[in-house]
């Protein structure tokens, strides 16, 4: 079909991950800080804002990775980087989405969408993360193998929060344990 030229569609998708012990309230504090991706994700080594209001639409952050290459014994260093400008933040509804404006690899268009919600009708115990996308296809990429990075990604980042979390509950137990240890009175004081 000589003259005709072929269009590649937009690539669509998402990745679910649920949460079985963090509710959604406590997990969109840290999906909403545009600017700790590298606190959640492990293949990010630095994020950090580079312009606009911190939280705010317009908002962009620079996100880099470091990796080093293996060719004939010489370990060759190389970043791979984006900026993402945060689109829109919406706190009642747990959600915000964010473009990539600039890059190294390879993507000419990327818009992203991050949502955290319960799991149960009545907001405790546990929440669904998701993260979709819609991007032109990436040169040097097939599709599965880009959707299989977001949702191992999503996973890793939803393991790390939850980690977290968890820890933190831990540590309130134990600091009300030992409460209760220097001041045996102190839970009839509660009554």
């Amino acid at each position: 079909m000589a003259g005709e030229t072929l269009t590649q569609t937009k690539w669509e998708g998402k990745a679910c991950v649920e949460l079985a012990t963090p509710t959604a309230q406590e997990v969109w504090p840290l999906l909403e800080d545009f600017c700790n991706l590298h606190k959640w994700l492990p293949t990010i080594d630095t994020c950090y804002q580079v312009d606009g209001i911190l939280g705010q639409p317009g908002m962009v952050r620079y996100v880099a990775t470091t990796t080093t290459t293996s060719s004939n014994g010489n370990g060759e260093t190389m970043i791979k980087w984006a900026k993402e400008k945060l689109l829109m933040i919406d706190p009642i509804k747990r959600c915000l989405s964010y473009e990539v404006t600039d890059n190294n690899i390879g993507m000419k268009s990327y818009v992203g969408k991050s949502t955290v919600s319960p799991i149960n009708d009545d907001g405790k115990n546990g929440c669904k993360m998701e993260w979709s996308f819609v991007c032109d296809p990436i040169e040097g990429l097939r599709f599965e193998d880009f959707l299989s990075y977001i949702e191992t990604a999503l996973q890793s980042m939803a393991k790390k929060m939850e980690d977290a979390l968890l820890s933190t509950r831990y540590l309130v137990r134990v600091t009300m344990y030992v409460l209760d240890v220097k001041n045996p009175f102190w839970l009839y004081q509660q009554r």
